[in-house]
């Protein structure tokens, strides 16, 4: 199938998708829809910036349009959980831009924001509601929100809930759901628990896949630069500076390292951001829009950030520290070479990082090219702490994706990197 037309969607879906310019479904798309359609659990698998949210958000608004009669106050018939508030409100936007005209309401709840306002909102009955899970079981814990109607339970960036603790949640909100449902869950990777989690949750799912998990997005140029770590600073104001107009995300591993850095390249007369778990909500998401707009050039961020940006413009993405987490390298990169572009990941290793590297190398199941230096010797060092103030990516209860498989592609190091080239549909 290479067209919406031949996936089975009412006129609704179609004119929107058409007003929306988009032409023909992704693969995971293509695989998911119709399965979702009939009704059928689905297991996704999928790195970032494939087209997920649409995968599963168009036969979610496909079987509400089906369904008559409002919600009732408190209620909602179909529940998205996503593990950033980012990522839950880019979700909710997305679908909102296919609900526009028809009598579904879409309202996220996410932390950082007015809670008082948010139960008012639910109070008149929402017909898909995004939310984060700690925040929803803060609404539950208040009464604001009664969940037995729920009909359809997303599950989106699965894996990262995982990392981050939010099973407990997943499991005080799971039998608050209504039965028989309809239950989707999608991921980049799989790990070990994602098997677990989709025995648990899931009834005789249909498994998408159409990457491999831990494999970047087809478009991604990666490669590596060798240094101690001082050199860090300057390198990476010698790679920003190559094309200072590009729109470029950098990664920091701890938010205050995030701010520092941030701090450093304001000084120093670049036109640059931040986004970390010590900002407000209202901080992240202004700082995200004037990323998105142009007007900032250079967003710093730590992994809070890493499944919750969906801007197509982004050229590069510079990892300034390799995350503790080897998984979040694929989420990381994946903000670039999206929507028919391409990108270039760069990444800044000093000795002390060594063995993080061969943890992001096994999971990718290749060898970055290096650009720059020799490749040392590991060293022993304090290991970095899992999460260690990665944009509030702890281990906590409720409350709280091409660099190609093979042989190293050699030195890249000498020449400009490429601006992202938009390619037809």
């Amino acid at each position: 199938m290479f067209d919406f037309d031949m996936l089975g969607l009412s006129p609704t879906l179609m004119t929107a998708l058409k007003k929306s310019g988009f032409k023909e479904p992704t693969p995971i798309q293509n695989q998911a829809i119709p399965l979702a359609l009939d009704g059928h659990d689905i297991l996704g698998l999928a790195q970032t910036g494939t087209g997920k949210t649409l995968a599963f958000g168009l036969p979610l608004i496909e079987h509400l349009l089906a369904l008559h009669g409002k919600p009732d106050p408190k209620t909602a018939k179909a529940l998205i959980l996503a593990p950033t508030r980012e990522l839950a409100n880019q979700i909710a936007d997305s679908l909102r831009a296919f609900t526009t005209g028809t009598p579904l309401k879409v309202q996220v709840v996410v932390g950082g924001q007015s809670i008082n306002a948010q139960i008012k909102r639910l109070d008149r009955g929402t017909d898909i509601l995004v939310a984060t899970p700690g925040r929803l079981i803060d609404l539950m814990d208040r009464g604001a929100v009664k969940l037995h109607t729920v009909q359809h339970l997303v599950l989106d960036e699965a894996d990262q809930m995982l990392d981050m603790g939010f099973i407990h949640a997943l499991r005080r909100i799971a039998p608050k759901l209504g039965t028989p449902r309809q239950t989707m869950l999608f991921s980049a990777t799989m790990p070990k628990q994602m098997e677990e989690l989709s025995s648990a949750y899931l009834t005789n799912p249909r498994r998408v896949q159409v990457a491999p998990p831990g494999k970047a997005a087809d478009k991604v140029t990666q490669s590596i630069h060798f240094m101690e770590k001082p050199a860090k600073p300057a390198k990476l104001r010698e790679i920003l500076s190559r094309d200072p107009e590009a729109l470029t995300l950098v990664f920091a591993r701890t938010k205050h390292g995030a701010e520092k850095l941030m701090k450093g390249l304001v000084a120093d007369g670049f036109n640059a951001a931040s986004i970390h778990g010590n900002k407000s909500q209202g901080q992240r998401d202004r700082a995200i829009k004037a990323f998105r707009d142009g007007q900032i050039k250079t967003l710093v961020a730590t992994d809070v950030a890493a499944r919750g940006i969906d801007i197509p413009g982004v050229a590069y993405v510079i990892n300034f520290d390799l995350p503790d987490v080897p998984d979040n390298y694929v989420h990381r990169i994946g903000r670039t070479a999206r929507a028919g572009l391409e990108g270039e990941a760069i990444t800044l290793c000093s000795a002390e990082e060594i063995d993080l590297l061969k943890q992001v190398e096994k999971v990718m199941k290749l060898e970055i090219p290096v650009a720059g230096g020799t490749r040392p010797a590991a060293v022993k060092s304090d290991k970095p702490r899992r999460g260690g103030g990665g944009g509030g990516q702890r281990r906590r209860g409720p409350g709280g994706g091409n660099g190609q498989a093979g042989k190293p592609q050699g030195n890249t190091g000498s020449r400009k990197p490429r601006r992202p080239r938009r390619h037809a549909a």
